[in-house]
C-alpha cells in the first residue's frame, strides 16, 4: 500500500458527502487497492469523524447558542421543526440510523446521520452503535458493488 493514496483515502473517507461510499470504489478502481484494504481504509476514514461529531455537535452549538442570538434562533427552530416530524425516531430508536447510513446513496451517510442523532437528542453510544452497523453496511455494498462491476465487465 502506497502510503500517500493510503492517507488520500483516509482523508477522502473523513470528508462530508464524498465518505467511504465514493473512496472505496476510486481506492480499487483508481489507486489500484485490493478491496480488503479499500474497505478497511474506507470504513476507517468514515468512522473517525463520527467520533467527533458525536462528541462536539452539542458543545459547540450550547456554545454559539450562547454567545449570538442568531444560533439561538436557528437551533430553537430546529429542533421544533425536526422533533414535530420524528415520529419514525421516535419508534424506531438510533435504530433508524442504521438503513439511513446503510443505503449508500449521496447525503444519506454518517454525517447526515450524527446531525440527526443531534438533532433528535440520541445518546453516543446509542447512535455511535447504530452508525458504525450502518457504516459496515454500507461500506460492504460499495465493495460488493465494485468488485461485481468489475467482474462483470471482465467477462465482457
Amino acid at each position: 500500500m502506497d502510503l500517500f493514496n493510503s492517507i488520500l483515502v483516509l482523508l477522502l473517507s473523513a470528508a462530508p458527502f464524498f465518505e467511504a461510499r465514493y473512496a472505496i470504489p476510486l481506492a480499487i478502481n483508481t489507486l489500484g487497492f485490493t478491496p480488503p484494504e479499500a474497505f478497511v481504509l474506507g470504513f476507517t476514514g468514515n468512522i473517525i469523524p463520527v467520533i467527533l461529531l458525536l462528541l462536539l455537535l452539542e458543545p459547540v452549538s450550547e456554545w454559539l447558542r450562547a454567545r449570538f442570538l442568531v444560533f439561538e434562533k436557528f437551533f430553537t427552530w430546529l429542533f421544533d421543526r425536526t422533533r414535530k416530524h420524528s415520529e419514525r425516531f421516535e419508534q424506531w430508536g438510533s435504530l433508524a440510523l442504521i438503513p439511513f447510513v446503510a443505503v449508500p446513496l449521496p447525503v444519506t451517510g454518517a454525517w447526515t446521520a450524527c446531525a440527526a442523532a443531534f438533532v433528535f437528542g440520541i445518546r453516543f453510544r446509542y447512535a455511535f452503535t447504530a452508525i458504525f452497523f450502518g457504516m459496515i453496511i454500507a461500506a460492504l455494498l460499495t465493495t460488493l458493488g465494485v468488485t461485481t462491476m468489475q467482474a462483470l465487465i471482465s467477462i465482457l
